[in-house]
């Protein structure tokens, strides 16, 4: 049977996942975008709906329409229909989960269901990556990555993209705050220092090792302990308020670490099960309760498989 719709979960990401600055993300299951898309009888693309945010509807403004745009221009032949977009945002855009990531890399999934999967999970990403150049200005894909394929990823290269698959620990849940404040992508980019030390840089990559290491292992104790970063978080937890008190609850109840999600102000948690991850949501809840900043807490395990397809007909 032909199939002509397609609803899909796109998932939210966690980026920059502490010493794996630009190259390391993983899949979240409890948040995500709600995506619908139809073949038309017109060529083109359309995007007809967008609930949850003041968005683009041109599709070659909007992150959705581009992505698409770039995989048709990769097709060897053009599709003789068209494609009308429906987007239900759930995931903030600005929040450092994945916002751009999960409109994009749900795009390109669902129509290349709809054009009866001409191309790889591994092959969308390179398209995925033209909307966050969309979005941000750079095709990066250490977000799209992970919403796409599912569990941990790492970016081994970025021209060509050349993505690696990693497993994930077993039973690993994330919580993450989403403090209701703006953090400019340009003043996050800007705050970074331009040169790094020798032994800040040693110390980093040794952190990447291990911390795949950890993933290959279900090491905890190994994945707790390369949960560092020297080079990105010093500079940038100083535009998140209360960032280090949050860090030190969460250890305090039971997670193995945590960081900057994105390039912010969102920070992640990680624990070893659900009740672990209650308990750090009740820590970081207390300390951001004493604050004036309104917040978002989610608590969500991690997605091994990416993109879902919720119906299709």
């Amino acid at each position: 049977m032909e199939l002509k719709e397609i609803e899909i979960f796109a998932p939210a990401t966690i980026a920059n996942i502490s010493c794996g600055f630009d190259v390391m993300g993983c899949c979240l299951d409890a948040i995500g975008d709600i995506m619908i898309l139809r073949k038309t009888q017109e060529k083109g693309i359309r995007i007809s709906k967008i609930i949850g945010g003041e968005l683009p509807m041109d599709p070659e403004q909007n992150v959705a329409g581009v992505a698409i745009i770039a995989l048709l221009k990769a097709c060897e032949v053009q599709p003789d229909f068209g494609f009308d977009i429906e987007i239900h945002k759930k995931i903030k855009p600005g929040s450092g989960i994945g916002s751009s990531a999960a409109s994009a890399a749900g795009a390109v999934f669902a129509a290349n269901e709809l054009l009866g999967r001409p191309f790889t999970k591994h092959q969308l990403i390179p398209f995925a990556a033209e909307g966050e150049r969309a979005a941000c200005g750079s095709p990066i894909a250490d977000n799209v990555a992970p919403a796409l394929l599912g569990g941990f990823t790492l970016v081994k290269s970025t021209d060509p993209i050349k993505v690696i698959e990693l497993p994930s620990i077993k039973g690993l849940y994330a919580t993450i705050i989403h403090p209701q404040i703006e953090i400019k992508t340009s003043l996050s980019r800007d705050i970074l220092p331009q040169n790094i030390s020798l032994n800040n840089a040693v110390k980093q990559w040794a952190n990447v090792g291990a911390f795949v290491h950890a993933l290959h292992m279900n090491d905890h104790e190994l994945f707790a302990d390369s949960l560092k970063d020297y080079i990105v978080e010093p500079h940038r937890s100083k535009l998140i308020p209360k960032f280090n008190e949050v860090i030190k609850a969460s250890v305090g109840a039971g997670a193995l670490g945590g960081g900057i999600s994105g390039s912010g102000p969102s920070i992640f948690t990680f624990s070893k099960d659900i009740h672990i991850a209650k308990n750090v949501d009740h820590a970081i809840n207390e300390v951001y309760s004493k604050t004036e900043i309104p917040f978002y807490l989610y608590t969500s395990r991690i997605n091994d498989k990416g993109v879902k397809i919720l119906k299709q007909q």
